[in-house]
Protein backbone atom coordinates (compact mmCIF):
# COMPACT_ATOMS: atom_id res chain seq x y z
CA UNK A 1 0.00 0.00 0.00
CA UNK A 2 1.35 3.71 -1.21
CA UNK A 3 0.53 6.30 1.00
CA UNK A 4 0.87 9.69 -0.68
CA UNK A 5 1.93 12.58 1.38
CA UNK A 6 1.09 16.33 0.66
CA UNK A 7 4.33 16.96 -0.31
CA UNK A 8 4.66 14.72 -3.32
CA UNK A 9 1.32 16.14 -4.53
CA UNK A 10 2.85 18.94 -4.06
CA UNK A 11 5.86 18.16 -5.99
CA UNK A 12 3.93 16.56 -8.80
CA UNK A 13 2.28 19.56 -9.06
CA UNK A 14 5.62 22.02 -9.36
CA UNK A 15 6.58 19.56 -12.12
CA UNK A 16 3.25 19.04 -14.10
CA UNK A 17 2.26 22.73 -13.53
CA UNK A 18 5.38 24.30 -13.52
CA UNK A 19 4.33 26.61 -10.42
CA UNK A 20 6.62 27.02 -7.65
CA UNK A 21 7.15 24.79 -4.37
CA UNK A 22 5.76 27.17 -2.36
CA UNK A 23 2.42 28.12 -4.76
CA UNK A 24 1.76 24.30 -4.70
CA UNK A 25 2.16 23.77 -1.10
CA UNK A 26 -0.35 26.77 -0.41
CA UNK A 27 -2.77 25.30 -3.51
CA UNK A 28 -3.08 21.49 -1.87
CA UNK A 29 -3.37 23.16 1.85
CA UNK A 30 -6.71 25.39 0.41
CA UNK A 31 -7.96 22.31 -0.91
CA UNK A 32 -8.04 20.27 1.93
CA UNK A 33 -9.67 23.58 3.74
CA UNK A 34 -11.77 23.37 1.04
CA UNK A 35 -12.69 19.82 1.48
CA UNK A 36 -13.10 19.55 5.27
CA UNK A 37 -14.89 22.40 5.48
CA UNK A 38 -17.80 21.04 3.13
CA UNK A 39 -17.40 17.26 5.12
CA UNK A 40 -18.26 19.35 8.41
CA UNK A 41 -21.26 21.10 6.49
CA UNK A 42 -22.48 17.44 5.67
CA UNK A 43 -21.01 16.32 2.78
CA UNK A 44 -18.60 16.40 -0.25
CA UNK A 45 -19.36 14.93 -3.75
CA UNK A 46 -16.30 15.39 -6.21
CA UNK A 47 -17.92 14.25 -9.47
CA UNK A 48 -15.80 10.95 -11.12
CA UNK A 49 -14.61 10.31 -7.71
CA UNK A 50 -17.35 9.88 -4.87
CA UNK A 51 -18.65 11.32 -2.07
CA UNK A 52 -17.48 12.16 1.77
CA UNK A 53 -20.05 11.97 3.97
CA UNK A 54 -19.66 12.59 8.40
CA UNK A 55 -21.57 10.46 10.16
CA UNK A 56 -22.19 10.26 13.98
CA UNK A 57 -21.44 7.12 15.85
CA UNK A 58 -22.95 6.70 19.04
CA UNK A 59 -21.59 5.64 22.65
CA UNK A 60 -21.52 2.30 22.67
CA UNK A 61 -19.41 -0.56 24.66
CA UNK A 62 -16.23 -2.36 23.06
CA UNK A 63 -14.20 -5.18 24.22
CA UNK A 64 -10.76 -5.43 24.73
CA UNK A 65 -9.30 -8.35 22.56
CA UNK A 66 -6.43 -8.96 24.25
CA UNK A 67 -7.75 -9.44 28.14
CA UNK A 68 -11.70 -9.50 26.65
CA UNK A 69 -11.98 -6.17 29.09
CA UNK A 70 -15.32 -4.11 28.14
CA UNK A 71 -14.63 -0.12 28.07
CA UNK A 72 -16.68 2.24 26.78
CA UNK A 73 -16.41 4.47 23.88
CA UNK A 74 -17.30 7.70 23.07
CA UNK A 75 -19.54 9.00 20.52
CA UNK A 76 -17.68 10.46 17.85
CA UNK A 77 -17.90 11.66 14.14
CA UNK A 78 -16.59 9.98 11.02
CA UNK A 79 -15.98 10.05 7.70
CA UNK A 80 -17.48 7.16 5.53
CA UNK A 81 -16.36 7.15 1.74
CA UNK A 82 -18.84 5.92 -1.02
CA UNK A 83 -16.79 5.51 -4.02
CA UNK A 84 -18.20 6.79 -7.44
CA UNK A 85 -19.82 4.02 -10.03
CA UNK A 86 -17.56 5.84 -12.44
CA UNK A 87 -14.37 5.00 -10.77
CA UNK A 88 -15.56 1.63 -9.30
CA UNK A 89 -16.01 0.91 -13.53
CA UNK A 90 -12.66 2.51 -14.35
CA UNK A 91 -11.38 0.50 -11.72
CA UNK A 92 -12.41 -2.63 -12.55
CA UNK A 93 -11.91 -2.75 -16.18
CA UNK A 94 -8.30 -1.37 -15.45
Amino acid sequence: MNNIKKIDISSDLNIKLGISRSLSGKIINDLIKIFSDQIINDYLIIKNLGRFKLIHKKQRFGRNPRTKEPYLINERKSVSFITSKNLLNKLNNF
